[in-house]
């Protein structure tokens, strides 16, 4: 069997059902797949990832095997993994995987260091924390490394500061900026799967309540117009102007997080950024607020200012927390502050990360491909990846589009033709 570190083996045949069951809803990446079998672009390279170790993320380490990669593969958030696929990779499918749910921060780190013990050619990232060990305690690795693609939005924030400090060892492609990725699976994705996170850790009725969306970005977006169509009433808190000004002509309420932590009964923080609700909001909350986070990383809500605040805090149901205040105000926080729609839930559906992951998928073609020619920057999906997706994924759906005829060619092409 190959080197794992899972919560319980007896677990695979259960999860080997639940990755059938996703890789329904993923033409796309099948597609991919029947031809990574036949041409073999990843053969012998060891590539080392860290995202998600859920049912979708299976077909993709899937479908990179078919390509031919040497896998290892360790979750991105110790609270996003589902058991059952983490052991199904391994015992159904020979990837060594090490993951487990609720596992502690030493443990996370040990799992990075035993994919990044198999000396990867290729980075896989969600959240960039693989890249971030590679440029810290293993520089030693990078010499070895073609390149890296990255899943989401704070990886990439991460990656393009590193590429301004020039520090930035090989290429990394942001799959996050793909059309097909950000336009869909932060928008789509996790606006419903953050609301199936919290309801299902709640049990609590959305319709009537004001839910606080900090964040009007696509995951910002996709929650807010989710959020409504359930019956909440829904305010945005941004720094950003344009996407403050989008969000009001979407006909959203915005105001600053201290005018919003008074009146909102469920808050959801999706920014990327520290201490979005801090202690200026805490002990303006009312009794009974829910606090929950769909940020990648577990900062946007400041937990320890929180808990140095309350005089008490247990847990009362599965992924929430209790916090009481001096003044005897109840705080639930949902998830430890981690990525409710992973924690509580199963994150996105699979017939979106179908388009992600083939973003994933051929982003990794791209960078062995050309990898050792490209600057050490950040660079995007290119367009022309991005558009087969498109054409893949409508396909799929059995959407047909109009063609351009000659002359409409012609006609886009000229600076002649006028009123």
């Amino acid at each position: 069997m190959v080197d794992h570190d899972v919560k319980n083996l007896s677990l695979a045949a259960e999860g080997k059902l639940r990755i059938e069951w996703a890789e329904q809803s993923m033409p796309v990446l099948r597609q991919v797949r029947e031809r990574f079998t036949h041409e073999q672009p990843l053969k012998g390279i060891r590539l080392g990832a860290c995202l998600h170790v859920t049912t979708e993320t299976a077909v993709l380490m899937l479908t990179l095997k078919a390509a031919g990669a040497q896998l290892a593969l360790c979750a991105s958030n110790p609270l996003s993994t589902q058991d059952d696929t983490a052991a199904a990779l391994v015992r159904e499918y020979d990837i060594s995987t090490y993951a487990q749910k609720g596992e502690d921060n030493d443990r996370y780190y040990k799992h990075i260091a035993a994919v990044l013990a198999t000396r990867p050619q290729l980075t896989m990232d969600d959240g960039a924390d693989l890249i971030s060990q590679i440029h810290g305690a293993r520089k030693d690795l990078a010499g070895d490394v073609i390149g890296g693609t990255e899943e989401t939005t704070t990886g990439v924030i991460r990656l393009r500061s590193m590429e301004r400090e020039g520090v930035l060892a090989f290429p990394v492609i942001a799959v996050n900026d793909a059309d097909t990725k950000h336009l869909f699976d932060n928008r789509y994705g996790t606006g419903q799967s953050t609301l199936d996170g919290i309801i299902r850790a709640t049990n609590v009725l959305l319709a009537g309540r004001t839910v606080v969306v900090a964040g009007y970005g696509m995951c910002g977006r996709g929650v807010a117009a989710r959020a409504k169509g359930l019956g909440a009433h829904v305010i945005v808190t941004e720094i950003e102007p344009l996407r403050a000004l989008e969000a009001v002509m979407d006909g959203f309420p915005v105001m600053p997080m201290t005018r919003a932590a008074a009146q909102g009964d469920v808050f959801v923080t999706v920014t990327g950024n520290t201490s979005v609700m801090s202690s200026d909001h805490f002990g303006l909350l009312k009794d009974g607020a829910i606090l929950s986070n769909s940020g990648h990383f577990n900062v946007e809500i400041d937990l320890e200012t929180l808990g140095a605040m309350a005089r008490s805090r247990r847990a009362v149901r599965p992924f929430v927390e209790e916090f009481v205040l001096a003044s005897g105000r109840r705080v639930y926080v949902l998830g430890e502050g981690r990525l409710i729609n992973l924690a509580a839930a199963e994150g996105h559906p699979a017939s979106v990360m179908d388009m992600s992951f083939a973003n994933q998928a051929l982003a990794a073609e791209y960078v062995v491909k050309n990898g050792r020619t490209l600057p050490r920057k950040v660079f995007g999906v290119p367009r022309e990846i991005d558009l087969e997706i498109a054409r893949l994924k409508l396909g799929s759906m059995g959407v047909e589009i109009d063609q351009l005829t000659k002359a409409q060619r012609e006609y886009l092409a000229s600076w002649t033709h006028g009123t």
